[in-house]
């Protein structure tokens, strides 16, 4: 886990609290950004590449939480960016496509981790905040297999517009069955 208290280890860490997150799905978009806000961090958002490169020409942000595969590109290009503009910015990559090919590109272009969708803020947090050198322990509460399962359906039925049916082609799932999953609460 991050060694905060070790002062030599803290000062590798920029001071200022910015992050800029860069995430095509709006929901999750704004319920990362309500989640690191209220963990102490000046959030700005962008919903596409050209958006976020953007948003690190006027401002470069301390940190960057970046999607990998956007409407308009690759996230990997904001962290290019960012880290051209400020070295010392510290960005991860989320993905649900992950492969070790593309953890390995992210590094060797500048970000500090990579990072699988769904993550929980606490990760993301983790990730932005780790010492380097330093790997991140398996999380205290991690999602239950039934709570991944139901955050995967609700990002599809966001995706495909709140459409019980589509939704329920593209799981390859009844839509009767869809619709009970709908109706009951999320699984802890």
């Amino acid at each position: 886990m991050t060694d905060l208290a070790n002062p030599a280890a803290a000062e590798k860490l920029p001071r200022e609290r910015s992050v800029l997150i860069v995430e095509d799905d709006r929901s999750f978009l704004q319920r990362l950004a309500k989640a690191l806000e209220q963990r102490g961090f000046t959030v700005s958002t962008a919903e596409s590449v050209a958006d976020g490169l953007l948003m690190v020409q006027q401002v470069a942000p301390a940190f960057a939480v970046v999607d990998m595969r956007l409407g308009d590109g690759n996230g990997l290009d904001v962290i290019s960016a960012l880290k051209r503009r400020r070295p010392e910015a510290r960005g991860i990559i989320l993905t649900g496509y992950g492969n070790i090919a593309t953890a390995v590109n992210a590094v060797k272009l500048g970000a500090v981790d990579y990072l699988a969708k769904p993550v929980d803020a606490d990760d993301v947090v983790a990730a932005l905040l780790a010492q380097d050198h330093t790997t991140i322990g398996p999380p205290e509460n991690p999602m239950s297999a039934d709570r991944v399962r139901w955050e995967h359906i609700q990002r599809i039925y966001e995706l495909c517009g709140r459409n019980v049916s589509e939704t329920a082609r593209r799981l390859n799932m009844h839509r009767r069955t869809l619709q009970r999953i709908l109706a009951k609460r999320a699984p802890r």
